[in-house]
């Protein structure tokens, strides 16, 4: 009978997680029915959301999370042997599943790593092609777009989509190294947001002000943006705020249920909104659902021609599940963030 080992939440986070916030165990997979499919996992994703979303989850349960597997047995007839396929699967080296969760990476290039299933080819990448091309529209040659968390998942695909559409792509991100490979990707000016001054920095950067801010931060960042250099008629895709995911309200310490219970009062807005003119739109990529081949197709045929370029910040073991978690809510990597199944 295989078997699988699985990450639990068993405590609640308190601002940052901790690696004591899981519980490594192992477990018996049942006996597969007709209808079912056993998958080995190769990589998993840890992601910003993973944060939000696990409030909702019983303690004791698995940990939330996407990843990319191997069919090693099936009773399903739209599923074989060998086949790769990604899904939410949750942080677990091996599942029993019947297959209405499991989407096969046929997308993917024949030359590129079956991890990309679940990073620039994935939900980031779609994440990043929705929010910049639907939320962001319309979004016409010589346009300024803006993102922060530039050299993450999502942000770098963002910029890159930008420059394959003819705009002015502009990058923040938390060292000089993220500012480095910005560049070498193409964006035309990227800071490393520690050391220079939002505003002065993108007055320079953008003179005019920005068609299209994809913010990924919120907080500071996106105050100054919205308030001080948006364009008439300017859009503003919110995509996230991690800035604000790991502060420690005391609530969330005694199991409350407000997301951004700590989350200090900053700037009113509204006055920026209206007298500018701004579209501003928070959106989750589940909305664009039934679009999801549109995406990955034109995701894929950019790698394919070169135009989108690609990273990945790996950790190798299953065991290291937490602290890459934890790891990636702090800004350690650059590029998609994922952990390679090694068992």
């Amino acid at each position: 009978m295989a078997k699988a080992r699985v990450f639990n939440i068993v405590k609640r986070f308190s601002g940052y997680p901790v690696e004591q916030d899981f519980e490594l165990v192992e477990q018996q997979l049942k006996p597969l029915q007709d209808g079912e499919v056993l998958g080995k996992t190769l990589y998993l994703s840890v992601d910003p959301y993973m944060r939000i979303y696990v409030r909702n989850l019983p303690l004791g349960s698995p940990m939330i999370g996407g990843a990319v597997a191997r069919i090693v047995e099936s009773k399903n007839p739209q599923f074989k042997v060998g086949d790769i396929v990604y899904g939410r699967i949750g942080w677990r080296t091996a599942f029993v599943s019947d297959g209405k969760d499991l989407t096969k990476a046929t997308h993917l290039p024949a030359d590129v790593p079956e991890s990309l299933a679940i990073g620039t080819l994935g939900m980031p990448g779609r994440t990043a092609y929705f929010g910049l091309l639907d939320v962001c529209k319309p979004l016409n040659p010589g346009a300024v777009v803006l993102v922060n968390g530039a050299a993450g998942a999502v942000g770098n695909v963002v910029g890159q989509i930008a420059k394959i559409k003819g705009c002015v792509a502009i990058g923040y991100a938390g060292s000089d190294e993220k500012v480095e490979y910005l560049k070498s990707i193409g964006f035309d000016h990227a800071f490393n947001y520690k050391k220079v001054d939002i505003h002065e920095s993108l007055s320079k950067a953008a003179p005019d002000g920005v068609d299209a801010f994809f913010d990924n931060v919120g907080g500071d960042f996106a105050d100054t943006v919205i308030l001080r250099h948006m364009k008439q008629f300017g859009r503003v895709a919110i995509c996230g705020s991690i800035s604000q995911y790991n502060l420690k309200p005391e609530s969330e310490a005694e199991g409350g249920k407000g997301l951004f219970d700590a989350v200090t009062k900053g700037p009113r807005l509204q006055g920026a909104i209206l007298g500018h003119q701004l579209k501003v739109e928070g959106f989750i990529v589940l909305r664009f659902a039934d679009r999801n081949d549109e995406a990955n197709s034109a995701l894929a045929q950019w790698v394919k021609e070169g135009k989108l370029k690609w990273r990945e910040h790996v950790t190798e073991g299953f065991e290291n599940m937490p602290k890459a978690f934890i790891a990636m809510l702090k800004g350690a990597n650059i590029g998609k963030a994922i952990v390679k199944n090694t068992e």
